[in-house]
């Protein structure tokens, strides 16, 4: 087999191992985000149901094995990116960009305006991150509940 990853467009069948891997990524920030991230509530089983409903997801496979996933929906005009995921044995070595501009290329191949996402106030390394690949912050929300800011808007603009 070939150490090679592999990205492509995700099936219902990649259900399982889209909610490992993201159980696997986000695990980190068990106990660090208040709220909760809702990565922790994830299954397979939604993950299904937005598979086969308007939702998609690119999944990053190595020797048949998910690695790394992100989950795509339209909103406003773009496409949202949410649930960037990658795991540990692979952080740093670039697979999160690689997935990030897998969305802009299927944003760019349907012909949408830009790419928008959400990261929370207090992860301020994936800020930098999405920041170093050209997205900026459009707004800021709070989760339901408190009465400041958790969350950050990010857009980037593809025309």
């Amino acid at each position: 087999m070939s150490d090679t990853v592999v990205l492509r467009a995700a099936t219902v069948a990649d259900a399982a191992g889209i909610a490992e891997t993201i159980a696997a990524a986000f695990e980190e920030y068990r106990g660090k985000l208040v709220p909760e991230s809702g990565a922790f509530r994830e299954t397979a089983g939604a993950i299904a149901d937005e598979l086969s409903r308007d939702s998609g997801a690119i999944v990053a496979e190595r020797n048949g094995r998910i690695v790394g996933c992100v989950m795509v929906k339209l909103m406003e005009g773009d496409l949202y990116l949410g649930r960037l995921s990658v795991v540990p044995a692979l952080r740093g070595t670039g697979l999160a960009r690689r997935l990030v501009e897998a969305v802009e290329d299927e944003a760019r191949r349907r012909d949408l305006a830009g790419v928008r996402l959400g990261v929370r106030v207090v992860l301020t390394g994936n800020q930098r991150l999405f920041a170093s690949l050209g997205y900026a912050e459009i707004g800021r929300e709070a989760h339901a509940g408190f009465d400041h800011p958790t969350s950050i808007n990010m857009r980037k603009a593809l025309r």
